[in-house]
């Protein structure tokens, strides 16, 4: 790594987003880990889940494409901050529910379901504004690759806090650190210095301003391929995360903590792949990279799926992390830096369409699937179902290349050969 790794940080606003934020995504993993851990302790059901994952998740499949609207008419930084508060009041529900310890699984689902709609408006607002607190644009990608390796360093500690704390302090506390925490990212949100909002005419309608989203994506086949190879893998392959507590209960025979390491070992692969992103110079062929990294995201769940060493599995398993990550961030950075500005709200909406909607479709899938074929077959499948995507990303990349072939021979002069 050397200084160019963190060039980003040079823009004063993007570093106190990534400091608040970077203490949130603790509290925030420290929450999903201990829901998950919560639900499958009271249902014993890899379905139930998945149910879960539906829950928080489906929600923002629905409300995205709204968000995007909301994030292009109106301003950014003041939604982004909104929506940090209704989730910090969702996290003290949440915390204030399991401290009185007379909860059901119904309880919890709904206030998934609170954080999913939350997170449609959030998403936009939150990735669009990103582009605003970059100084120089050229380091937009590092930027993104930063926020990816923040999400993933959180992913890293916040598992294994959460196991530790749910054993020595009790599930409560998990609720309390999260909700806690976004004091953090508020706090980092009041104190930047973005340029003056100028509001700007929106003749058509909110639904008008949406078919002119989709009318674009369309227009755009680069663009578009992006967004459906990422909703391949959030319905196929990035729902292997609901079946980690069977493997740290049933397969390694742990307890929470050990579901906690697991996790943070996923953490620990994608962050080393995002600071691998982060370190790659301005102009780096980040399509080839999705590719090769989508076929070690499906080999790390082949490898990891039937291995029942422990050690063993955490290898594999954070080879899968490091795969994992550039489905989300390489998939981000191609939308970021090539769409137009006044769409950029709405196209990140499609993203976040199929980031969030295809994984609880996937969750639900892939619980049912798992009761019927057992859990080390499905996830196994997963890492199929990865590596034939990323074959599918190789057509695409050698169909490019060939079309690129053909119009530089096309606008070639004719070589004319001396007699």
């Amino acid at each position: 790594m050397d200084i160019t790794t963190f060039r980003a940080f040079k823009s004063r606003n993007y570093r106190l987003y990534f400091t608040g934020q970077s203490v949130s995504l603790i509290g925030t993993w420290m929450q999903k880990t201990a829901v998950s851990w919560v639900i499958y302790t009271l249902t014993h059901s890899t379905f139930m889940l998945g149910v879960t994952l539906f829950a928080s998740q489906f929600p923002s499949f629905l409300f995205s494409l709204m968000g995007g609207v909301v994030s292009d008419r109106y301003n950014r930084y003041k939604v982004l901050l909104m929506t940090q508060i209704a989730s910090m009041i969702q996290a003290v529900l949440l915390a204030t529910l399991i401290l009185l310890k007379h909860y059901e699984v119904w309880e919890i689902l709904t206030l998934s379901v609170m954080l999913g709609i939350i997170n449609a408006f959030d998403v936009p607002a939150r990735q669009s504004l990103v582009y605003e607190m970059v100084e120089d644009k050229s380091d937009l990608p590092n930027a993104l690759a930063l926020n990816s390796s923040m999400v993933n360093l959180s992913r890293l500690i916040g598992p294994a806090i959460a196991g530790l704390v749910l054993e020595g302090l009790g599930d409560g506390a998990c609720f309390i650190g999260n909700a806690i925490s976004f004091i953090a990212v508020i706090g980092s949100l009041l104190m930047m210095r973005l340029p003056k909002y100028v509001d700007k005419p929106h003749p058509k309608n909110v639904f008008g301003e949406l078919r002119e989203g989709f009318a674009y994506i369309k227009r755009t086949p680069s663009i578009m391929f992006v967004l459906i190879m990422l909703a391949l893998i959030s319905l196929m392959v990035l729902p292997f995360s609901t079946l980690i507590p069977y493997y740290a209960r049933d397969v390694f025979k742990g307890t929470a903590t050990t579901f906690g390491i697991i996790d943070s070992f996923i953490g620990l692969g994608a962050f080393s792949g995002a600071i691998f992103l982060a370190s790659q110079k301005t102009g780096a062929n980040l399509k080839k990279i999705l590719f090769i990294n989508t076929l070690v995201f499906g080999t790390g769940l082949v490898l990891f799926s039937h291995e029942h060493n422990y050690a063993l599995a955490l290898l594999f398993v954070t080879i899968a992390g490091f795969g994992m990550m550039s489905q989300i961030t390489v998939s981000n950075t191609l939308i970021q830096t090539t769409v137009a500005a006044d769409m950029r709200g709405r196209v990140i909406s499609f993203y976040a369409m199929a980031f969030f909607g295809m994984q609880p479709l996937g969750g639900l899938l892939v619980g049912a699937i798992s009761k019927w074929v057992g859990t080390t077959d499905t996830l196994m499948g997963e890492g199929i179902a990865a590596l034939l995507i990323g074959m599918l990303h190789w057509r695409y990349l050698h169909r490019e290349k060939l079309k690129a072939k053909r119009k530089l021979e096309a606008v070639a002069p004719p070589v004319v050969h001396a007699v």
